[in-house]
């Protein structure tokens, strides 16, 4: 009787949890979409309790404060950031391929807007930069990750060979950074989508000149699977 009644418990609590899961995970898509487009500080939680027709309070359990609300946002950004920019290629082995994918899919990533506002991180970054706070820190730390990840991701090449012994990678990381974060800005400002394929040929230009023959040779070829 009671081995009965505990899984019955067990099963109503697994259902509960399960249905706060999923008004997460409706709750972060919206605001991860509001937060590209009006920036952070547009979300509430009684904004979102009334668009998505969810109780306040239900929308409080799960999140507590506004603060709370931004910096789940982030961290549901990072995770689908991750997902469409860097697991795609998780296989791929260092190498100047590997960088070009990167960068790929990163352009990818915003032209395509998986987030309405373009890439999640330029917009909030933009708003949080002269702030302090948790907030704050947590758009900067995802911000350093990205840039670390990338100058890994040239340090690597360069090890393989494919990169010149002298190359400077902070220098490179910060330049195709700054292309795509550029066409980001111009395709969502202007409209205006050839943004994308300048910013793919300057990155391409930049990743030749620092490249050896091994690493031209390997980024000439197709360019790695993006997941699509």
């Amino acid at each position: 009787m009671s081995g009965s009644t505990g899984n019955g418990t067990g099963t109503r609590t697994d259902g509960r949890v399960e249905r706060g899961n999923q008004t997460r995970r409706l709750v972060l898509g919206r605001t991860m979409d509001i937060a590209s487009v009006e920036g952070l500080e547009g979300l509430s939680l009684g904004r979102i309790a009334t668009e998505l027709d969810l109780s306040k309070s239900g929308v409080f359990a799960l999140f507590g404060s506004k603060e709370e609300l931004q910096l789940a946002t982030v961290r549901a950004a990072v995770a689908v950031f991750a997902d469409r920019v860097v697991a795609p290629l998780r296989d791929v082995p260092p190498g100047a391929g590997r960088v070009r994918g990167l960068c790929g899919n990163w352009l990818t990533y915003s032209s395509e807007r998986v987030f309405a506002g373009g890439c999640f991180f330029y917009a909030v970054s933009a708003e949080f930069d002269a702030r302090t706070g948790p907030v704050h820190d947590a758009v900067a730390r995802a911000r350093g990750d990205w840039n670390a990840y990338v100058e890994t991701a040239l340090s690597e090449a360069r090890a393989a060979g494919d990169f010149t012994a002298g190359l400077d990678v902070e220098q490179l990381a910060f330049e195709v950074i700054a292309l795509m974060e550029a066409a980001n800005a111009r395709s969502v400002l202007l409209g205006d989508p050839r943004s994308y394929a300048r910013a793919e040929q300057g990155i391409a230009a930049r990743l030749h000149a620092e490249a050896t023959a091994q690493g031209r040779k390997a980024l000439a070829a197709d360019r790695p699977a993006s997941g699509e």
